[in-house]
């Protein structure tokens, strides 16, 4: 389902994240959404390019040339309230890199966005002893929305690589939450976010884990570590990248199913 929404205004998280506030008459699709990394598909037509309204990009695909479609980028859905009709996105803004960071620092009150959705695979299980959430800036949204679901006396281990004190978002402290930061302005390259997972304290008891965030790091290097190491199930582990070093979004789709044809191969 394609829902256009309009901005209702726009702050920053921190000097890189910006939270762009929205509207729509109609968040319905979101009624019977549970998940805490719940994500939408937003949609940024091509200048001077016309399209069917609305826009249907599976269904475009294979009718026009790939550089005439719609640029597509993936983002978690943040707080949807259906009566309100009202939600927000994080966008992580690298100056003018990037479609959808570009067009969340220059969005203004009144603007509109088309998104499909939503999608989403996981929620914390209030029944696990303690939760394992960890992810870069991409993650954060989904990292932060799982923390807020579970009962403020749960137990948790979370692990966020941001660049560096001053992009720390503000996180509520809880007795029995463990925040761990990791800056790349004092520990960069990849392997970082690897490191500080080793070195979390393993908590006794059933861990649910939620790990996301660039692919490389994520799915080379804290997977073996959680399933091999620790022995974590796969029903106990919600992990995959949300995007790749170097890639676009197109690139990383690629990748990602390249990925999946190895392993079942």
């Amino acid at each position: 389902m394609t829902t256009t929404l309009t901005v209702t205004g726009t702050t920053w998280v921190t000097p890189t994240i910006r939270r762009v506030h929205l509207h729509s008459a109609d968040l319905s699709a979101f009624a019977e959404s549970v998940f805490t990394d719940r994500y939408v598909k937003l949609i940024f037509p091509r200048p001077g390019v016309n399209y069917p309204d609305p826009i249907d990009v599976r269904a475009l695909r294979g009718t026009m040339p790939p550089e005439q479609l719609p640029e597509v980028r993936t983002y978690t859905a943040l707080s949807p309230d259906v009566d309100a009709g009202t939600m927000a996105i994080d966008f992580v803004v690298h100056g003018d890199e990037g479609v959808a960071g570009r067009w969340a620092a220059r969005a203004r009150e009144g603007d509109g966005l088309m998104v499909s959705g939503p999608g989403g695979a996981y929620r914390p299980d209030p029944d696990a002893d303690w939760h394992l959430l960890v992810g870069d800036e991409s993650a954060l949204p989904a990292v932060l929305a799982a923390l807020d679901a579970l009962d403020t006396d749960a137990a948790v281990s979370l692990v966020a690589l941001v660049e560096s004190p001053e992009h720390e978002p503000a996180i509520a402290r809880r007795r029995n939450v463990d925040v761990r930061f990791v800056h790349r302005s004092t520990t960069p390259g990849p392997g970082a976010l690897e490191a500080a997972v080793r070195a979390v304290p393993w908590r006794d008891g059933i861990v649910q884990a939620f790990v996301h965030g660039e692919a490389d790091e994520v799915m080379h290097r804290i997977r073996p570590y959680l399933k091999n190491e620790r022995g974590l199930p796969r029903e106990r582990l919600s992990i995959s990248g949300y995007w790749r070093e170097g890639r676009t979004e197109e690139g990383f789709r690629a990748w990602k199913s390249e990925l999946a044809a190895a392993e079942r191969s």
